[in-house]
């Protein structure tokens, strides 16, 4: 008695909060062999008879054999393969003509794939990005067996590390691979061009020309490169975005702040200020300052002014020999300290097509240790620098480094390179002298 009283309570409890819930279980299926993200689930009308269908872009088991499925209810309708992982679904309707039945979109990396009536349609590929330059040129390079794979790694790990523009899927997947792989992979891909390509991480749809909910709408791509593209729905091609060709400002209608703008497509655009906007003038505003405009209380001329114009009228000619001589005894001097820097190697950026170099020393730090630290590049267009040394030449009596001699790495044209050390200061008079960088050496 006790055991059926206790199933009748639960019994009760699961009905009242059933009956309580919002929602009604319509059906449950821990089995139902789907994997899949939000953004890969859509509804729609695919058939046209008024009944909705669920679109799912399935993932597959652990990321392998994704497939495309429509489920009617709790049934699936039909099922297919998809060439590769999708990304995002979506419906939307391509053209006037009836029967007005919805198109479906999936994206996966590059590429959107629309299916009409549940078959494959068309397939828009995103543009190709500019490749590396950097990376263009190493890849040329070694097409003319100029380089060798191991160096090539290294320069590629240079590029990805420091330069702005990504590198290719070819110089990752090169970068992935063991030594005993390199060279394999290089003499089968250094004849091909490197091409840069982006991939599709979100999409959803924009009504084309009106708000209705049965209008034609366009597909709009958010690509990983921060792009966002709007697809034409008939020729599935990238639509240009308008651009503003006039503005009036003025009283329209009943509203007295009214800004007309119309664009390069045709387009008409309407904004109307609000009345509780308010504007605050902006500090820095370009043009002259607003002291120009006042009037300044030029003196009167002195006899000393007028005298001096008058020295200047009669030995103008003097006076500007004069200052040609003193011109030409700067350019001597400024040209004998550059020879002078030269020679003793105290020029910052090398003047040689050997070693096209450039450096800068900062030092930091109140002492009696400083931190050292020397800024190393290489200026060359495409050629790297392998195998370079640089020491410090100081006095030992009043400086002591810890470390005085690199060995420098590979300099990849355009990276900047810091090597640093440290200097103690050994003399308790606070007397200083040059720390001179040593000339590199190749080896």
């Amino acid at each position: 008695m006790a055991a059926a009283s206790s199933s009748d309570s639960d019994s009760g409890r699961a009905e009242s909060s059933e009956a309580s819930s919002k929602w009604l279980d319509a059906h449950y299926d821990p089995m139902a062999n789907i994997h899949t993200f939000s953004s890969c689930l859509a509804l729609a009308d695919l058939h046209g008879d008024g009944e909705y269908k669920l679109v799912v872009g399935d993932l597959g088991p652990s990321g392998q054999h994704p497939r495309l499925k429509v489920l009617k209810g709790p049934t699936v309708l039909t099922e297919s393969p998809l060439p590769a992982l999708p990304a995002a679904a979506a419906t939307f309707l391509m053209e006037q003509h009836e029967p007005r039945t919805p198109a479906l979109a999936l994206a996966s990396g590059p590429c959107v794939y629309v299916y009409k009536n549940l078959k494959p349609y068309f397939k828009f590929t995103l543009p190709q990005l500019p490749p590396n330059p950097l990376e263009q040129d190493l890849w040329n390079q070694v097409k003319e067996d100029r380089i060798d794979p191991l160096t090539l790694k290294e320069m590629l790990e240079g590029i990805r590390e420091k330069a702005e523009v990504p590198l290719s899927v070819q110089s990752l997947r090169f970068l992935q691979l063991e030594l005993s792989e390199m060279e394999a992979f290089v003499s089968q891909h250094k004849s091909k061009s490197i091409k840069r390509q982006t991939v599709i991480t979100t999409m959803t749809t924009l009504k084309k020309n009106l708000a209705d909910e049965d209008a034609v709408s366009c597909l709009v791509l958010g690509t990983e490169n921060k792009e966002l593209l709007v697809l034409d729905p008939e020729a599935f091609t990238i639509l240009a975005k308008d651009v503003v060709t006039s503005l009036c400002f003025g009283r329209y209608g009943r509203e007295d702040n009214t800004l007309i703008m119309t664009t390069r497509g045709g387009g008409l655009i309407i904004k109307i200020l609000k009345r509780t906007a308010v504007f605050v003038e902006a500090r820095g505003e370009a043009g002259p300052p607003p002291a120009q405009a006042m009037k300044l209380n030029v003196p009167r001329k002195t006899r000393l002014y007028v005298d001096q114009t008058l020295r200047e009228r009669e030995a103008g000619t003097a006076m500007h020999r004069t200052f040609q001589t003193d011109l030409y005894l700067l350019r001597l001097r400024a040209a004998r300290a550059y020879v002078q820097a030269l020679e003793s190697s105290l020029n910052p950026v090398s003047v040689t097509a050997r070693e096209p170099l450039k450096l800068h020393a900062v030092v930091q730090g109140l002492g009696p240790t400083f931190k050292l630290t020397l800024h190393l590049q290489n200026t060359s267009t495409a050629r790297p620098i392998l195998g370079l040394l640089v020491c410090f030449l100081y006095n030992e009596v009043l400086y002591a480094l810890p470390r005085a001699f690199f060995k420098v790495p590979l300099l990849v044209p355009g990276l900047n390179y810091p090597l640093e050390t440290f200097v103690e200061s050994l003399s308790d008079k606070g007397i200083s002298d040059i720390i001179k960088v040593g000339r590199p050496l190749v080896l």
